[in-house]
C-alpha cells in the first residue's frame, strides 16, 4: 500500500514559522515531514510517527474534534526537543472517508503498516472511536492486545449500533477476531458510570481504576500502562480548567501536570507500540488551552519512548534482583524482581496450562510498584497478583 493514498500533507503554513526554518532545536527542526513536493518522507530510520484524524462523525456531543490535529501542530511545533535520539515524522491527516467506515479503515491500513515496520503511531484528533481502528490494526500482527483506556467513562454503550465513541469498547470486546487479551481503564468516575458496568468489569477479570485511587499517587499507574500494548487517552478524563477543549469534560479529572506524567510513563513503556489522544475539540477551547496541552503530552510520551530501558522481562532473569516474601496467610510465598537497568518491579504468577498428557504450572512477571513488595512485606497480598490469579484460574 502506498500510506500516500490516504495522508494529506502538512499545510505549508503549519510548517514555515513567518516564512523562516524552524530552529534546529525544536520539534518542527527535528521531524520529517510530510510535504506537498516531497511527499511521505523515507521511514527507514522512523521510530515514532504523528497522524492526524480529521474526522468527527462518530463523536457524541463533541462535535469539531476533527480540527483539532492542525491546531496541535501549531502547539507542538515550536517546543524544544529533549536529549532524543530516535526519529519522529509527521504524516499529515488521514483524509476524511465517503463514509465513517472509511476512515476507521484507512486508520487500521495505516497503523498496519506502521506497526509491521517498527514505527510507533500517535493518533491525533478525531473521537474515540478510532481506537477502534487502531485495535484493529492487530489483526495481522498475530499476537494478543492489552488495552489500556485514560477516561472518564467505560464507553460500552448499545453494542448493537454503529460504531461510535460511546460504544467502541463493546466493538473491541465483542466483534471478531478476538485479540483483546486484558482491558485496563485508569481514571473512571463512578457518577458517570452505573453499577451494572462496573460488575461487568469485575465478571470479565478487567482491571478498572477510579479516579481517587491515583489522587497523589499518580505513580501507580505505571505499572498499568507499562503492561500496555494500546494506549488511548480521551481529553475528558482530565478536568476541565486544564482541558476546556472538550464538551464532554467535567469539574473532575486528571490535572494537566498528571496527564503529561501518564503520557509519559506510556512512552517508556517498551511494549507500547500505539498512542492516541482524541476529543480534543478546538471549537470548545479557551485561548488554545487544551491544544497546548496535547501538544506538552505528545512531548512527554516522545521523551518516554526515548527513555526506554529495554527491560521488559522476556529474557533471563538473572538481569533482575530476586525478592521472595513468605506469606503468612496462605502458607505461600511471593516472589519479586526489580531491574538492574531502571528500578521498576515486577511480580511472578504462577499459571496453569493444560498440556496433551497433564497440567504443568509455568510463572509470568506482571508489572508492579514498589508499594505492592511493601504491602507484601506486611503481609498484605497485592490486588495485581490476586487479579492475575483470577484471571487464570
Amino acid at each position: 500500500m502506498s500510506l500516500s493514498d490516504f495522508l494529506a500533507p502538512v499545510r505549508d503554513s503549519i510548517i514555515s514559522f513567518n516564512n523562516k526554518e524552524w530552529h534546529s532545536q525544536t520539534i518542527a527542526g527535528q521531524l520529517a515531514i510530510h510535504k506537498e513536493l516531497e511527499g511521505v518522507p523515507d521511514l527507514t530510520d522512523i521510530k515514532v510517527a504523528l497522524i492526524g484524524i480529521v474526522e468527527d462523525r462518530g463523536a457524541l456531543n463533541n462535535t469539531g474534534c476533527k480540527s483539532a490535529p492542525d491546531e496541535i501542530r501549531h502547539y507542538l511545533y515550536p517546543l524544544y526537543t529533549g536529549k532524543w535520539k530516535n526519529k519522529i515524522a509527521d504524516l499529515g491527516n488521514i483524509y476524511p472517508g465517503e463514509t465513517l467506515d472509511d476512515s476507521h479503515a484507512a486508520l487500521k491500513s495505516i497503523c498496519t503498516e506502521l506497526l509491521k515496520k517498527g514505527i510507533t503511531p500517535i493518533i491525533l484528533g478525531g473521537s474515540q472511536d478510532m481506537t477502534y481502528a487502531n485495535y484493529r490494526a492487530y489483526d495481522s500482527m498475530e499476537q494478543s492486545v492489552n488495552l489500556v483506556s485514560i477516561d472518564a467513562r467505560f464507553n460500552l454503550g448499545e453494542h448493537n449500533q454503529s460504531l461510535n465513541s460511546s460504544n467502541y469498547l463493546s466493538h473491541v470486546i465483542l466483534k471478531k477476531p478476538h485479540l483483546l487479551y486484558n482491558f485496563s481503564q485508569i481514571g473512571y468516575q463512578t457518577y458517570f458510570t452505573n453499577q451494572h458496568e462496573i460488575e461487568l468489569m469485575d465478571r470479565m477479570y478487567f482491571d478498572v481504576h477510579r479516579l481517587g485511587h491515583f489522587r497523589n499517587n499518580i505513580q501507580e499507574t505505571e505499572p498499568i500502562l507499562r503492561d500496555a500494548d494500546l494506549v488511548s487517552f480521551n481529553l475528558s478524563a482530565i478536568r476541565h480548567p486544564d482541558a476546556p477543549g472538550n464538551a464532554n469534560s467535567s469539574p473532575n479529572g486528571f490535572t494537566g501536570e498528571e496527564a503529561c506524567a501518564l503520557s509519559r510513563y506510556a512512552g517508556i513503556s517498551d511494549k507500547v507500540s500505539s498512542f492516541g489522544i482524541y476529543e480534543c475539540n478546538p471549537s470548545k477551547d479557551f485561548n488554545g488551552q487544551t491544544a497546548h496541552l496535547v501538544a506538552q503530552m505528545v512531548w512527554y510520551f516522545i521523551e518516554g519512548f526515548n527513555a526506554r530501558k529495554g527491560d521488559y522481562p522476556i529474557a533471563s532473569k538473572k538481569d533482575y534482583k530476586r525478592f521472595t516474601v513468605l506469606m503468612e496467610e496462605g502458607d505461600h510465598e511471593l516472589i519479586f524482581y526489580k531491574s538492574h537497568l531502571s528500578d521498576r518491579w515486577w511480580i511472578e504468577v504462577p499459571i496453569t496450562e493444560i498440556g496433551t498428557f497433564a497440567k504443568r504450572t509455568r510463572h509470568k512477571l506482571i508489572p508492579c510498584s514498589i508499594s505492592d513488595y511493601k504491602k507484601a512485606c506486611q503481609n498484605e497480598t497485592p490486588t495485581r497478583w490476586w487479579s492475575a490469579m483470577k484471571k487464570n484460574m
